[in-house]
């Protein structure tokens, strides 16, 4: 039951998270603090995350939006309807509209960076540029690229040309299953694979470390 204890839904500004049916607040808040300590890019750093608001008590989602807070992460709630979307619900009507906003309230809140989620592989002549973070489920083939002004994640092997960071963010990074990229860019550094390279068992992470890429394996 561990890995459905949290379920991910991509959306265009973010991810939707439910939850197990039965799963108890302890569980959910142990699956995700695990995810979010390891690094494993679970969750792209700047990223929306939004919740179920009646799957929680009040002090229960203080205690989950802090958690995101801590890692660089935007937690909001969502109600019945996105809720029951993310889960393949039926929708249930809600019985109240939610105040708009004040635009004094709507300019103390802090950006929202969007994620654009792909859910297929890029074959080579693709390519994927975007001013945001990029979440793939797929390979990059040999000849597609990804340029992204946030990190990139890819649920696949990546065999193409990436750019995290592309504005200029050294804090961006890129993770693959297998990262096998003729090139890779974060920021203004550029690295190059070796002409030959052996697929590892591990997903992989690259990310600057004292001023140069470094790529490390990680847990996902």
């Amino acid at each position: 039951m561990h890995d459905e204890i949290v379920k991910i839904k991509g959306g265009r500004k973010g991810l939707q998270l439910s939850f197990a049916e039965g799963a108890s607040f302890d569980d959910i808040w142990k699956h995700i603090e695990q995810k979010l300590e390891s690094g494993s890019g679970f969750f792209l750093r700047g990223t929306l995350v939004l919740v179920p608001r009646e799957r929680f008590l009040k002090e229960e989602l203080a205690r989950l939006q802090k958690l995101f807070h801590e890692h660089g992460l935007i937690c909001r709630t969502m109600g019945a309807e996105d809720a029951a979307a993310a889960e393949g619900k039926p929708a249930v009507p809600a019985a109240k509209k939610q105040k708009t906003a004040s635009p004094a309230a709507r300019k103390k809140e802090p950006q929202v960076q969007e994620m654009v989620v792909v859910n297929r592989t890029l074959r080579g002549g693709q390519e994927i540029r975007t001013a945001s973070s990029v979440l793939v489920c797929g390979n990059v083939n040999p000849g597609a690229q990804i340029i992204a002004g946030g990190s990139i994640d890819i649920r696949g092997t990546c065999r193409g040309l990436v750019h995290a960071g592309a504005s200029g963010d050294t804090d961006s990074f890129i993770i693959a299953d297998h990262l096998m990229p003729t090139q890779i860019r974060i920021a203004n550094l550029i690295a190059r694979s070796p002409d030959h390279m052996e697929m590892t068992e591990r997903a992989e992470r690259a990310s600057i470390k004292d001023g140069q890429i470094v790529i490390e394996p990680i847990e996902r």
